[in-house]
């Protein structure tokens, strides 16, 4: 599988990674009720998680990414379909047979154990020597940098210490492959922040294989190797983050990541991987295609707010409108232009120290694309 394709494809030969997923999630269907009333929560998905790999699963409440965790980890079934790991299908093994632990929102710690007695605890239930735990809890200790903690209750600590101590907690046993489930949702914003660089060291350095579930788009951006974004329990989208947010194949995927926008078009051209798309004010652009999709005739073309440049009147121009309103973000501002059609086009200009605005609510004003800022979709 290529790092764009839209739906539901699994890794191909070539790609790297594909030869050994971690996990292989085939044709997996989970139907909940019957007749009438069934709801189809995870609707024929196929996705090959690489060894190694910090994958997020991103979509909006009830699109099937948090039954698709709990399908990896064994607290449901398939309908239909197969999860194998590591090449063994795991389907139907319980939850406790299976190579994989689980971080959830809650993290369920023993408020009346100490910190290094709740990392230890599972470690406890498998049955091994105290000095293997002992010598476990140290290396866990330093790799979440608790070390002075030790002794205090996980009552005592604070909301992102108990977040740490979970990981530390699930990651002890060596899992093949760590679940989270929206572990960051409870901490404040700030801490947010600083938990997502945590997450992502950690997972560099245990080397473990990440799935992480959010509906946070920013989060998933700053942390992912990958991303399969989902909606109505069908995956529409893989691939890095920068592949998802620059080159988005559905319309559901560019509205979801961030601002956008979206302009109107005929095809004029058509090369293995461009499109040549006339607009509505004359103006000829270059834009990606996705994997799979020859456009022909009238298509829609989606440009993030940065990738467009605002310019005076008439000035080299793709398209021209009048400034309808402007927006300071501090870091940027936000240029708002009523095109001729009459949709409205945003510009992202990023604000330099001391410079001054010289553009002003109600001039003409031109919008100049820059060079593959265009995608076309495949919707």
């Amino acid at each position: 599988m290529q790092d764009r394709p839209a739906g539901n494809a699994t890794a191909t030969p070539g790609t790297p990674g594909a030869s050994e997923p971690a996990i292989a999630i085939e044709r997996v269907s989970k139907i909940f009720g019957t007749g009438a009333e069934a709801v189809h929560a995870v609707d024929d998905v196929s996705i090959a998680i690489r060894k190694n790999e910090f994958f997020t699963l991103l979509g909006p409440s009830g699109c099937g990414k948090t039954t698709l965790l709990r399908l990896i980890a064994g607290f449901e079934h398939p309908t239909r379909g197969g999860i194998l790991l590591d090449g063994e299908d795991i389907s139907e093994l319980p939850p406790y047979k299976r190579p994989v632990n689980t971080v959830f929102q809650n993290y369920a710690l023993f408020p009346h154990m100490t910190v290094a007695q709740n990392i230890g605890f599972g470690l406890e239930m498998l049955g091994k020597p105290k000095p293997e735990i002992a010598a476990t809890v140290d290396t866990m200790l330093k790799l979440v940098r608790m070390e002075e903690l030790k002794n205090r209750r996980t009552s005592q600590i604070s909301g992102g210490q108990q977040q740490r101590v979970a990981l530390a907690r699930a990651l002890a046993p060596r899992p093949k492959v760590l679940l989270l489930d929206e572990p960051l949702s409870a901490l404040d914003f700030k801490l947010r922040k600083d938990m997502q660089i945590e997450l992502k060291r950690l997972q560099h350095e245990t080397g473990i294989t990440f799935v992480f579930v959010t509906h946070d788009q920013e989060e998933a951006l700053t942390m992912s190797d990958r991303i399969a974004v989902m909606s109505k329990g069908k995956v529409r989208q893989i691939g890095s983050p920068r592949d998802i947010y620059d080159r988005p194949a559905e319309r559901f995927v560019a509205n979801f990541i961030g601002d956008t926008n979206f302009l109107e078009g005929e095809v004029a051209n058509l090369s293995d991987e461009n499109a040549v798309v006339r607009l509505s004010s004359g103006a000829s652009v270059t834009a990606g295609v996705p994997e799979g999709v020859k456009p022909a005739g009238k298509v829609t073309l989606v440009i993030r707010p940065e990738h467009a440049e605002l310019v005076p009147a008439g000035d080299r121009a793709d398209l021209s409108g009048r400034l309808s309103n402007v927006v300071y973000f501090g870091t940027d501002t936000h240029y708002y232009v009523q095109l001729a059609a009459g949709e409205v086009f945003i510009v992202r200009q990023q604000n330099t120290h001391g410079g001054r605005d010289s553009f002003k609510e109600g001039q003409p004003v031109g919008v100049r694309l820059k060079a593959n800022a265009a995608q076309v979709l495949k919707d």
